[in-house]
């Protein structure tokens, strides 16, 4: 592939994972080969896009058994959370549309029964994003907060269909935004952890040579790294690097 090509297939290989989620993460392979019908794509291409979408979940004409991804300690956590909820009431499809339309209009008691009904979908949800990263009670209770804050902001949708899409999407949103978080601040604390190993490998390096401890000024005009680095590191440590005075 081209660069453009390869730039228009990851945007297009995005969207089709993003259209799979909202389906209830199946997607048929007439949408797919009509996603990447602009590309061109041969045979064996659009095979490795179906083996890609299966390991991301994602179930080719039907849906895909979640439960399966989990681990088992997720399993006992679910097990247990799903009998707390099991005393949540159900509703049918018309009376969930009667909620949506009385939550549209202000209505606090319809909100707090739409929570109610949703909180198992919210599971069901999280189970998406399980093993990016993320604890999956961790998951639930971002998807739940999110969910409680979805169903004052309804007002503005034109039908119950219409507000339903809206609620997964804040619920699902919240739920990919706290895994893009917590991956930055593992990518940050592994930065972080890198540099303190660095100065105190270098600091233990010219240790041994001088046969004491250094000071954070030899260390500096040995190995070319400025003294607030070092300093920096030494503090992030909590003063805990031994070669150092």
């Amino acid at each position: 592939m081209k660069e453009n090509q390869e730039i228009a297939f990851a945007h297009t290989l995005e969207a089709v994972k993003k259209q799979a989620k909202e389906q209830g993460n199946c997607i048929s392979k007439e949408q797919v080969k009509e996603a990447f019908k602009e590309l061109s794509l041969e045979e064996n291409q659009i095979a490795l896009v179906f083996d890609y979408l299966k390991k991301h979940k994602i179930g080719i004409g039907e849906p895909v058994d979640l439960d399966e991804y989990l681990s088992e300690e997720e399993m006992d956590y679910l097990a247990a959370y799903r009998k707390e909820l099991e005393m949540l009431e159900t509703v049918s499809e018309g009376e969930k549309e009667a909620l949506f339309l009385s939550a549209m209009a202000g209505a606090e008691d319809a909100r707090e029964r739409l929570i109610h009904v949703y909180l198992p979908q919210v599971v069901e949800i999280s189970k998406l994003y399980s093993g990016q990263g993320v604890f999956l009670e961790d998951l639930i209770g971002e998807g739940n907060v999110a969910l409680t804050i979805g169903v004052t902001m309804l007002g503005a949708q034109e039908n119950a269909m219409q507000a339903e899409g809206v609620l997964i999407k804040m619920i699902m949103d919240a739920m990919e935004e706290l895994i893009g978080q917590t991956l930055k601040e593992t990518d940050t604390d592994s930065r972080i952890a890198g540099r303190v190993n660095k100065v105190a490998e270098k600091a233990r390096e010219l240790a041994q040579e001088l046969h004491r401890k250094v000071t954070i000024e030899e260390l500096a005009k040995e190995t070319g790294m400025s003294q607030k680095s070092i300093e920096d590191a030494m503090r992030i440590s909590g003063f805990a690097i031994e070669d150092l005075e």
